[in-house]
């Protein structure tokens, strides 16, 4: 058995009016992220780590931003279609473990409902799932509540 770990990053822009998508659920939340499909940092964090542990390039190269097809797209799809990409070249994932930085909202209340939405997609038990959660204390983008940041790293398995 081949085992293989892949690390993601993902940071998108923070505007008021727009809906904030993290681990694949919906926060209220004054400030929502900017982006071409829903912006859920963390699922494109998630998909760039499992991606680059199979040295398949990038959720940018599988998804791109310039095509309609993903336009407002929910993450979860996006996620759900880079599981069978590693399916298909006979991995399966071993474990998740991710970090969220951001100033606000509360992220802990959500981890479980977060974890419980990604386990099924990625077919790992919900112990299989680390989300951890942070603030940028008050420096940079992050800080200023300017933008929300993820990382992400995967194990994956082949054979």
């Amino acid at each position: 058995m081949k085992i293989k770990v892949g690390f993601g990053f993902d940071v998108h822009q923070l505007k008021e009016g727009k809906e904030l998508w993290l681990g694949g659920i919906k926060l209220e939340a004054v400030k929502g992220a900017v982006g071409h499909s829903d912006a859920d940092v963390l699922i494109h964090a998630i998909c760039d780590a499992l991606l680059g542990a199979a040295g398949m390039r990038d959720i940018g190269y599988h998804f791109p931003d310039t095509s309609g097809e993903f336009k407002g797209i929910d993450s979860k799809i996006l996620l759900a279609r880079v599981v069978e990409l590693l399916k298909k070249e006979n991995y399966s994932i071993g474990n998740i473990d991710c970090s969220l930085v951001l100033e606000k909202p509360k992220i802990n209340p959500h981890i479980e409902t977060m974890k419980q939405t990604l386990a099924p997609i990625l077919g790992v038990d919900i112990t299989d799932i680390g989300i951890k959660a942070t603030t940028n204390e008050k420096l940079g983008y992050v800080g200023r509540e300017e933008g929300v940041c993820a990382y992400a790293v995967a194990l994956i398995q082949k054979g």
